[in-house]
């Protein structure tokens, strides 16, 4: 009996839900949303900034100004037009020669700083007197290395470019005042490329040796994608449970509904039709995205294999995180108090999503591993470290799944007892303290 009810509820929501013109605009409108960033960032990056940047150099080892310049503006002239396009793809660099200030170096920084700011300069570089020294560096003593003065935020573009070519002129001199033939500084100083290769694996079954394959790039951004796409259908699925709830026990919506089913039964019914609105969602974005990379001979950057692991991930995180918004919406005197909750609903998902860069990095890291298995995190983090090259130990996402099936059992424990507590409950919003109690006690 217990269970059509729960289907009675489930049912009521999701079809009430899905039937909105709401819905249909969210399942439209999410996806282009949460894609504009990176939409922008892409259409800015196909429109670099080309302008013309003029930089001053201060040279107090007075002997390395005319290297580095010379060196700057020949790899400056090399990389500026892109060979396949033809088209200019950065900045073109002009270089002024500003003799040192020996009496008075800070009040010569002081006035070129004035002419960076009004764009008369785009920065300005100062080798120090010891900069032509093997062992000299930057870090402690402007006199030392190179330094760079600008508005540049230094995370990318001009202070990034220059890092090369700069240390190249200072070699040049370098390696001319130790007697080497001026013939020889591009052999010496010429880069090698780096192929960037996927690890060698092992069948564990047949014991045969896989070799290392080259590393398709491409096929990172799959798990991000994978990871991002969970983070959207998760916040849109959930957010509006906890604004619904507190807005039906403000109007007493939950005393009527209780007349015929227990607090368990709404809240399961709310639950699993959230589950439902969500599988419906990842259906049609990821057929689209399927289709889509196969209309553009792209499929094969796609681990199929993973596809399954990312629906469980989806069940596990709404079940959790729309459990979550019940039990808050239920504790909450109105609507008002349910957005202040809002962090706390959506940490399970805000927390993985600032950590993604760091676990790009180091996927299999202590950090990444730890926190994978903590049950609000497994899903986001056990799905993009699983589409990494490279992969996990078969192990780990078995043992995630166990930790995670055990903490969305706790979670929807504690959740129905709160509700069933809170969602008869009037005026003043419990603290903390008591949310736990009602858990604990029901």
């Amino acid at each position: 009996m217990t269970m059509n009810k729960i289907l009675i509820v489930a049912k009521r929501d999701y079809i009430e839900s899905v039937r909105t013109k709401a819905f249909l605009f969210g399942m439209i409108a999410a996806p282009i949303l949460f894609g504009s960033g990176f939409i922008g960032i892409a259409v800015l990056r196909g429109k670099p900034d080309i302008a013309e940047r003029r930089i001053a150099v201060v040279d107090r080892s007075g002997e390395a100004a005319s290297t580095v310049i010379a060196t700057v503006v020949q790899k400056n002239e090399h990389d500026l037009i892109d060979k396949d396009s033809g088209k200019q793809t950065m900045p073109r660099y002009r270089f002024e020669t500003v003799a040192p200030d020996t009496a008075n170096p800070e009040a010569q920084r002081l006035d070129l700083s004035r002419r960076v700011r009004p764009d008369d300069l785009y920065g300005f570089i100062e080798i120090g007197s010891n900069a032509l020294r093997p062992d000299s560096t930057g870090e402690k003593n402007p006199d030392n290395g190179l330094s760079w003065y600008s508005n540049d935020t230094g995370v990318a573009g001009t202070r990034a470019w220059l890092s090369g070519p700069l240390n190249d002129g200072i070699r040049r001199v370098r390696m001319a005042k130790a007697g080497v033939d001026p013939a020889r500084f591009d052999d010496l100083l010429g880069s090698v490329s780096i192929r960037t290769m996927n690890l060698v694996t092992k069948d564990e079954k047949t014991g045969q040796i896989h070799p290392a394959e080259k590393r398709n790039e491409a096929a990172a951004v799959v798990p991000l994608a994978m990871v991002m796409m969970l983070f959207m259908i998760s916040m849109v699925s959930a957010a509006p449970m906890l604004n619904a709830i507190a807005e039906d026990k403000l109007q007493r919506v939950h005393e009527m509904l209780l007349a015929s089913a227990s607090p368990f039964d709404l809240i399961a019914g709310k639950v699993l039709a959230a589950v439902g609105r969500s599988l419906t969602s990842s259906v049609l974005y990821v057929g689209a995205a399927l289709f889509t990379l196969n209309s553009m001979a792209m499929i094969g950057v796609v681990q199929l294999d993973l596809i399954p692991w990312f629906m469980v991930y989806l069940i596990a995180e709404i079940t959790m995180l729309s459990a979550m918004a019940a039990a808050l919406g239920a504790s909450c005197g109105s609507p008002q108090d349910a957005q202040s909750l809002a962090m706390v609903l959506f940490a399970p998902v805000v927390i993985p999503i600032m950590m993604v860069s760091v676990i790009m990095e180091r996927p299999n890291g202590a950090l990444g591993e730890v926190m994978s298995f903590i049950p609000p995190f497994t899903p986001m983090i056990m799905m993009l470290r699983q589409g990494l090259p490279g992969g996990v130990p078969g192990w780990q996402p078995w043992v995630g799944l166990v930790g995670m099936t055990c903490g969305v059992i706790a979670i929807c424990w504690a959740a129905s007892r709160i509700f069933r507590v809170g969602i008869l409950m009037q005026g003043k919003p419990p603290s903390p303290a008591e949310l736990v109690k009602w858990a604990v006690r029901g």
